[in-house]
């Protein structure tokens, strides 16, 4: 891929038809099983949700990667804000495509206020010492917090 201007944006419920693609391809490449119907229902939602922010990163030609991040309020740290996914392209890897989807998800997050931006890597049976190097180097901090949850 050479060096082509790239524009990052919010993404809108007209972007679905070209994100949902980059979402299905994130999920099958980090082994999770949400099904293509799923990920285009709850999509659809954060699209069009004042409590999330899905931002693309595109070329002229191609949509490069994607990034979302919502809010929630707790007890611990009022509004917080989550990367809840983040995706580029293989193409466009090393880039700082990456990068530039954090820094905005930084940025929308204080802006709405929030105390704090977390995420959760999700090894899926996988090394993923690589994915907490990179995150660890953009300034996020590991607390050492362990996220369980109950399926309902």
């Amino acid at each position: 891929m050479t060096s082509t201007p790239r524009t990052l944006r919010a993404a809108g419920p007209g972007d679905l038809a070209a994100v949902l693609p980059l979402a299905v391809a994130f999920y099958a490449e980090d082994g999770f099983t949400t099904s293509e119907h799923a990920l285009r229902s709850n999509l659809t939602a954060l699209l069009a949700s004042p409590a999330a922010r899905v931002a693309v990163v595109h070329a002229p030609d191609q949509l490069l990667g994607f990034a979302v991040t919502t809010t929630s309020f707790g007890l611990e740290n009022g509004l917080i804000a989550e990367l809840e996914d983040l995706f580029v392209i293989p193409a466009a890897r090393r880039r700082g495509v990456a990068g530039q989807l954090i820094e905005d998800s930084i940025a929308w997050a204080r802006r709405q206020g929030c105390r704090q931006l977390e995420l959760v890597i999700a090894p899926n049976g996988r090394d993923v010492r690589h994915l907490f190097d990179y995150y660890l180097a953009h300034g996020f901090l590991d607390h050492g917090r362990r996220l369980i949850g109950h399926p309902l």
